[in-house]
């Protein structure tokens, strides 16, 4: 598996910067194989994560000129914990109705607001635009960013939604916000996408 970092959506994204989700892109030599592709392709996701924060808090710290903390973040992941089951394409990019917004700019929709303290999972909607911290985002930037990640459309994607009690990466998530995990593979494209969100205020 190799990460597609010349993609163009990388680029995009990069404009999209009160978005807190993680996008890896994944090319794989090796033909789909279902449930074994995806767990491969979340574990190689991860590792580049994992990557990404280290090599941010090495150049962090050349620019200070010193250490940002006196030991490094204990990372840790367990894939033998790592749970998934297929969804459908409505069910990741559904798009709810905003019925309206109140004062302060809280919105409401027509469907349940997740709870992550009783165990919901964050539909990949709410983890676009409703972050701790207002992101400005709505129904149109989440359609607009998912045209330019799935250029062929979204109809015939394979969808896998993962547990997230499997690596500390979603520990901060757990305490309020929520958590996602979701790897999507693209056949036109042949390419896997994973989607990865866990943030706290």
């Amino acid at each position: 598996m190799r990460e597609l970092i010349k993609d163009p959506f990388y680029e995009l994204i990069e404009k999209y910067d009160r978005c807190i989700i993680d996008y890896c892109l994944i090319e794989d030599d090796i033909p789909d194989q279902g449930y074994r592709s995806h767990k491969d392709a979340v574990l190689f996701a991860m590792l580049k994560y994992i990557e990404r924060y280290i090599d941010e808090q090495l150049r962090s710290e050349v620019a200070y000129g010193r250490r940002v903390q006196d030991e490094p973040f204990l990372w840790n992941l367990d894939m033998g914990k790592a749970k998934a089951h297929r969804i459908d394409p409505d069910t990741l990019f559904h798009v709810p109705v905003i019925l309206r917004t109140d004062r302060i700019g809280q919105r409401f929709y027509d469907c349940p607001w997740p709870d992550p303290l009783k165990g919901d999972q964050i539909p990949y909607w709410y983890a676009f635009w409703e972050t701790p911290h207002t992101s400005g985002y709505g129904p149109d930037e989440f359609r607009y960013v998912n045209s330019v990640l799935f250029p062929e459309g979204t109809d015939d994607l394979e969808i896998y939604e993962w547990t997230t009690d499997w690596s500390n990466y979603f520990e901060a998530g757990h305490e309020w916000w929520g958590t996602a995990c979701w790897s999507v593979y693209d056949k036109y494209m042949n390419r896997f996408v994973v989607i990865m969100a866990s943030v706290t205020d």
